[in-house]
């Protein structure tokens, strides 16, 4: 079994704020939010723990990882998709300036790219291969658009359902 954790919160996504690949470090709460997740770990005997290079993810799972005894394996493949020109944007801004670029990216288009940044389908692809090589029983903790391209890759939902995964911060979610 693959659980899989988005990162606690950050100020940027309290605010509404795209972070794509900003390295925006965990909010207090956010910190709050990780050792919950930890505890909620620790029942799952796990293996083995991987993590985002991100800030955000790499400290989340850190607190994790020291509660269950595991340290992260960090690997790039589960950083949250480039969202290019996106990125440090207000979303509110981006639906109100870019009301098609925005209408494309809801209605989960795998051609959907972000304006100088990554497509869906390339996201769910370099997810799906990372995948491949984690040592279960495992958790991975990474990024609300990387959870939902480890289900899509998993086979959990199809593609176009991707705008409509759930995916709370610090919350457990099976494969």
């Amino acid at each position: 079994m693959i659980w899989l954790a988005r990162h606690g919160e950050t100020a940027d996504n309290a605010a509404g704020r795209v972070q794509g690949s900003i390295d925006t470090p965990l909010s207090d709460r956010g910190r709050e939010q990780a050792r919950a997740l930890a505890e909620r770990a620790a029942d799952l005997d796990l293996r083995a723990l991987y993590s985002s290079q991100l800030a955000r993810a790499r400290e989340t799972a850190e607190i994790v990882g020291q509660r269950i005894g595991l340290e992260p394996v960090v690997d790039r493949r589960f950083a949250e998709s480039y969202r290019g020109a996106w990125e440090g944007r207000l979303l509110t801004e981006i639906e109100r300036e870019q009301p098609d670029a925005w209408a494309a990216w809801q209605r989960s288009d795998p051609d959907f790219r972000f304006p100088g940044g990554e497509s869906l389908a390339e996201h769910v692809a370099r997810v799906g291969d990372a995948l491949r090589e984690v040592e279960a029983p495992a958790l991975v903790v990474s990024h609300g658009g990387t959870v939902r391209a480890a289900l899509i890759a998993c086979g959990r939902y199809p593609i176009e359902e991707f705008q409509r995964i759930a995916v709370p911060n610090a919350e457990l979610i099976s494969t």
